[in-house]
């Protein structure tokens, strides 16, 4: 199924119910008085996460979502039945903007996460409570208030930890394949990947972590060029990125253009998408080295390395023949393991800090 990950939906709480103006009238009993009950609530609008939805594909087809109204106050004092919450199930990742005000109204990042998005109107009241001693008749009751109507943007942000990027055709999905059960479309031209890709790379049983395989990005996608600038999301939420360097380049192509100027364009545009993407964790990878002579593959990579100054990870790897790619996996696997560790120490020395007694 393609991946899906914006839509616009309409969201309407349900109105509150109506207060009733009634007044007991019973055999025998000559002062009866008002007994109008009051109008239920109407229905409000949530939103749940659900792990097992990855996609916003529902959306497409339905757009306008609405609770159901408060039930009528009616005589005997009896109030109206408030209306049934709609729950509308959506994708983990899933981020919620209000289109009107560009405002992001939530953020449902865990299995389970629940957002209001539209609040319910309130039941009117019933002539019960207008009464007094110098109205013993009131004939006013109140309308229910009507229920909350927004227009909301839904966006998917993948839920991955290790995020891939690169130009067109470097030759981040061959990698996927590679070392996932993902089979994401592969070609000897650009833009093959025109949706997102997940795949779960698992090193040995209970060891494993997700890798996320976006469109190629060229020079200007910050700005809408091609086709990856609308997934830069996605790399958000990932703890670490593999940039892919296609080492022997098309001629003619939109990645004619040398290693270091892909490496240093791809750059730029992290840069103006989001600053925070940039001082991510990013290990170079060096892709189709078995298109160069054997003796040259080291030295041309090193010559990349110079040039760009490059002070942290890199590999040579050839994707399509899988060499050297399960290196990098058991590394990545051992950078997680290295952060659950620094996390379980920095939790265990703070609750150490906060302990009674420790205080001078």
């Amino acid at each position: 199924m393609k991946l899906v990950d914006e839509a616009e939906i309409q969201v309407s709480a349900g109105n509150g119910g109506n207060g009733c103006v009634g007044f007991r009238r019973e055999k025998f009993i000559p002062l009866g008085g008002p007994d109008g009950g009051d109008g239920g609530n109407g229905g409000s609008v949530w939103l749940l996460a659900d792990e097992n939805l990855n996609t916003l594909v529902d959306f497409r087809h339905q757009r306008q979502f609405r609770a159901q109204r408060g039930q009528n106050g009616m005589g005997r004092q009896m109030y109206g039945k408030a209306g049934d919450d709609l729950v509308i199930t959506v994708p983990v990742g899933t981020v919620v903007t209000n289109v009107e005000t560009d405002e992001v109204i939530g953020d449902l990042a865990q299995h389970g996460d629940r957002l209001l998005v539209a609040q319910g109107g309130k039941g009117g009241l019933g002539n019960m409570h207008f009464k007094s001693s110098t109205n013993r008749t009131p004939r006013k009751a109140l309308p229910g208030l009507p229920g909350e109507e927004r227009e909301l943007k839904l966006e998917l942000k993948l839920l991955a930890d290790v995020g891939l990027l690169g130009f067109p055709n470097a030759g981040k999905s061959t990698l996927i394949r590679a070392v996932s059960a993902a089979t994401p479309k592969v070609a000897d031209y650009p833009f093959t990947t025109l949706y997102p890709n997940l795949g779960v790379v698992s090193v040995e049983q209970y060891r494993s972590f997700v890798i996320a395989d976006i469109p190629g990005l060229i020079e200007g996608a910050a700005e809408g060029a091609g086709l990856g600038a609308q997934f830069l999301r996605h790399l958000q939420r990932t703890s670490l990125l593999l940039h892919l360097v296609d080492v022997a380049p098309m001629e003619g192509g939109v990645e004619d253009i040398s290693p270091a100027e892909q490496v240093r364009a791809i750059e730029r545009e992290l840069e103006k998408h989001d600053p925070e993407l940039l001082a991510k964790p990013r290990w170079l990878v060096f892709n189709k080295v078995d298109l160069l002579p054997e003796d040259e593959r080291k030295s041309t990579v090193e010559a990349i390395i110079a040039d760009l100054g490059w002070k942290d990870r890199w590999y040579m790897v050839s994707a399509i023949g899988r060499e050297g790619t399960w290196p990098i996996m058991l590394d990545i696997m051992a950078f997680f393991d290295r952060q659950k560790e620094d996390a379980a120490e920095a939790a265990a020395e703070a609750a150490a800090a906060g302990t009674p007694g420790d205080a001078p």
